[in-house]
Order: structure tokens, then C-alpha cells, then sequence
């Protein structure tokens, strides 16, 4: 007998109304994973697609006294299985809660729902003069909420810091359906724990965020600037990568492009991208006038003197768009190639060299494509690893390869995340990570919050 059948979800569409409870097959099967087809799924019960603080309340209380497990979810777009469905569960979905509540020009903050698309944010804070620096790769397509879920990065995380460095204030509906108030709308407070600082980053395990407060910066008063160089190797991109961290220089924006990247985009996107390349380091600097020029002229004798050939200066906005829009355009792009299983590691700066010398061999030794991606700024790698469709055998080259990316990463003083979160696929290098103490920790807040295991269950630690 299937748990669908024990379980009755006609509840559901009294306390919510039937057009926000989907259960038809299709539904079913777009909901019961995100981009991490790689990791384990099952469909859930139904798919609940809350409007409201009101109706995540409901739905959560009714999963509650049922006995059913609550997924949360925003736009599908994460690629650690942190949204995928599990056993005897409903996805509640926070997609149409989609407006920006509040933008304060005069205390820079917005207050927003979960479901508002990142680059949509940025967009209305933008007529008022503002800025929200988060910026996920997938900023086109993610939601707040899940950049709060997962505690995204993104490019300008190497100079402005993550999504938690920016977030006020949360809206929570906890696993009993209570609501909580955390954070603040001030410039500064320190009462009591940071709770909301706990839930950002905790992948909808402890709470269900409704609302999120995030601090703004002013608009104006950047100047930016690009900087490309094309290298011979990833490692040697590596080497400049290093040495600009070595020579105390903060970008607002360094990324690596390896040659399959660069190829998969342009031969889909037609950018005009150069073919015979085989690393394209890219840096961005955003400081004004003299300052501005400095430092760009760093960055560039730098990537010459680490290898870079050909390296050139843009200010043009659109050049610099253009640009970036390659590094943007990455892993779409690789996944018309085949099934992605995408890593996210993080590794101290100086480290990267190696790192990237290790990823080539792990590539080498278990015969399948890797292309790079990277953060490589603050040591942020992201390893994409290819493999043919309805190839299991390659499937199974690429877990081993996954498997030992991972390791080597730790053995090099690495995190096994640094932003994508643990979801599923990260859970085993969490607990070689963390240890058995730590681990303990993570399950006492669990327990805490969450006694019965409604929230997202195995997932995060």
C-alpha cells in the first residue's frame, strides 16, 4: 500500500481552497525535486502553493497533526537536493508570494516575501537608489527565499559577503505553525542569540521563512571596471588567483571560466567568445575615479605576471555585462551537454592552485569531463561534472569523482559547501567535516525546534 493512499490531502483544499493543492501526476513530478536530479526523490503527497503567512501556517499545522513531513520550496532552482521531496511529505511552495512589501530609502531596507526573484529585487530597490549585493549566478531565476535557505553567494561575495550578511529580519513559521518575529529592522541590535542568523543558511529544517528584511546599500558611488586575461591552465589561473590574494587585493568580482564552459556557452549563445583559449580569468573592480584605475592596473599586471596573455581593461557597462554573461551562462549551458552533477566546495585562496591540480587529475583517473567554474576569489569552486544520458556507468564515474573532489578538498583545509548548501548530496562530507560532536550540536537545535522532524527531514546535517 502507498503512503498516498494512507495518507488523506482532502483537508487540504478546506483550509486552503483546491486551486493552491496540486496532486495531478505532472504536478507531482515537476515539484518532487530541484536541480539536483542527481540526489534521492520521491513524489510527494501533494503540492501546497501558499499565497500567505496564513496558508504556510495552515498548511504546517495540518502536516503536523497528520504525521506528514513539509517540504519548502522556491523556485526549484537549488542543486544540492535540498528541496527534494521525501517519503509520506507535502511541497509547500513559497513562489507566489512574491511581492516586495517595503522598500525604506531612509533606513535602506526592503521587506519582502520569499518568493521574489533575486534579480527582481534588485530591479525595484534600483529606482530608489539602492543596492542588494547578493548575487547567485541564477539571480534571474532564484528567490529570496531560497538565497536564505541556502545562505547564497554569488560573483560580489568576495567584497560584499553573503546573503546572511544581509538579512535584518525574518518572518518564521515553525514546525508546531506558530510565527515568530527575529531580527531587527535596525542598523545595529544584539539582543538575545542570533536566531535569524541560525535560520539563514539552515535549508528550511528549523523554520519556514514568509518574510525576509535585508539591508540595501546605496546605488551610486561605484565605478566599475573588468579585467580579462586568458591563461594556458586552470592552474595557472590558479597561481594568479593566489597572488592577488597575496598581494592584498579585493576584487569585487573573480571568476574562472575554463575552455568547456566557454565553448558550451558560445556555442549556444553565439557570444563571440575566443575558441582557442584555455582559462579566462575574469576580475571586476568597482572603486571610483584614480582609485578605480589603480587597482585595475594591478589586477592586470598581476594576471601577466602569473600567464595571462591578451589581458585587456573594459569600462564599457555592456562589454562588462557581456562578459560576466558567460560566466552566468555556465551551467545551463553544460547541462544541453548531459546530466550536471555540480560541486561547491570552498578552499582557502592560496589553495586554489592545487585544488584545481587535483580536480584535473580526479577528472583524468575516473575518466569523465569536468568542466570549472569558480569563485575564485574567496576559493569558491564549482566543478561541473558531465556524464552522457542513460550512461550509468558514467553516472557511477562521476559519483566516484564527486566522492573524491570532496576529499581532497577537506584534506586541503576546505569546506564541503559555500553556498549551494548540503541538502542531500553534501551529507556525507558534512559528517567527515564536522565530527560526530558537532554534528550532535546541529541535532539538539533540530530537536529543539522540531521534535517531531516535520521540516524538511534529512536534509542539512
Amino acid at each position: 500500500m502507498t503512503v498516498s493512499s494512507v495518507v488523506d490531502t482532502a483537508a487540504l483544499d478546506d483550509l486552503l481552497g483546491a486551486d493552491q493543492v496540486l496532486r495531478d501526476d505532472a504536478a507531482l513530478a515537476r515539484y518532487s525535486h530541484d536541480d539536483a536530479e542527481w540526489a534521492d526523490f520521491v513524489p510527494p503527497l501533494a503540492v501546497v502553493l501558499a499565497r500567505s503567512t496564513d496558508d504556510v501556517v495552515a498548511a504546517v499545522r495540518w502536516a503536523a497533526s497528520a504525521g506528514v513531513r513539509v517540504v519548502p520550496r522556491g523556485a526549484g532552482t537549488g542543486l544540492s537536493g535540498g528541496a527534494n521531496a521525501v517519503a509520506n511529505c507535502i511541497v509547500l511552495s513559497l513562489e507566489l508570494m512574491d511581492a516586495v512589501v517595503e522598500v525604506n530609502v531612509d533606513e535602506r531596507y526592503a521587506v519582502v516575501q520569499p518568493g521574489v526573484i533575486n534579480d527582481a529585487l534588485r530591479a525595484t530597490v534600483a529606482t530608489h537608489g539602492l543596492w542588494y549585493p547578493p548575487d547567485p549566478a541564477s539571480s534571474a531565476i532564484s528567490t529570496i527565499g531560497g538565497n536564505v535557505a541556502t545562505n547564497a553567494g554569488g560573483i560580489c561575495c568576495v567584497k560584499y559577503g553573503v546573503t546572511r550578511d544581509y538579512v535584518l529580519g525574518l518572518t518564521v513559521v515553525l514546525a508546531d505553525g506558530s510565527v515568530v518575529e527575529l531580527g531587527r529592522k535596525t542598523a545595529k541590535g544584539v539582543a538575545g542569540y542570533d536566531l535569524a542568523g541560525l535560520v539563514v543558511g539552515s535549508e528550511g529544517t528549523l523554520g519556514i521563512v514568509t518574510s525576509v528584511t535585508v539591508k540595501l546599500l546605496p546605488l551610486a558611488g561605484r565605478d566599475e571596471r573588468a579585467v580579462i586575461g586568458y591563461f594556458p591552465s586552470l592552474t595557472a589561473a590558479g597561481d594568479a588567483v593566489a597572488a592577488i590574494s597575496r598581494a592584498g587585493i579585493i576584487p569585487a568580482a573573480l571568476e574562472i571560466v575554463d575552455r568547456t564552459c566557454l565553448r558550451a556557452v558560445d556555442e549556444w549563445m553565439q557570444l563571440g567568445l575566443p575558441s582557442d583559449v584555455d582559462t579566462l580569468l575574469l576580475a571586476r573592480v568597482d572603486e571610483r575615479g584614480a582609485a578605480g584605475d589603480e587597482l585595475a592596473d594591478q589586477v592586470a599586471a598581476v594576471f601577466a605576471d602569473a600567464g595571462g596573455t591578451d589581458v585587456e581593461r573594459a569600462t564599457d557597462p555592456e562589454d562588462i555585462d557581456r562578459l560576466f554573461q558567460a560566466r552566468r551562462l555556465a551551467y545551463p549551458a553544460l547541462e544541453r551537454l548531459g546530466p550536471v552533477l555540480t560541486e561547491d566546495i570552498c578552499v582557502p585562496r592560496g589553495a586554489v592552485p592545487e585544488m584545481l591540480r587535483r580536480i584535473q587529475a580526479t577528472a583524468a583517473a575516473n575518466d569523465v569531463t569536468i568542466a570549472n567554474i569558480a569563485h575564485a576569489g574567496d576559493g569558491n569552486l564549482h566543478p561541473l561534472i558531465i556524464a552522457p544520458e542513460g550512461d550509468a556507468a558514467a553516472k557511477d564515474r562521476a559519483k566516484a569523482a564527486f566522492d573524491a573532489i570532496v576529499a581532497d578538498c577537506l584534506a586541503l583545509g576546505g569546506t564541503v559547501t559555500g553556498e549551494h548548501g548540503v541538502g542531500l548530496l553534501k551529507l556525507p562530507g558534512l559528517r567527515e567535516e564536522l565530527g560526530e560532536r558537532v554534528i550532535a550540536m546541529h541535532r539538539s537545535v533540530k530537536d529543539a525546534l522540531d521534535p517531531a522532524g516535520t521540516l524538511n527531514p534529512g536534509k542539512a546535517f
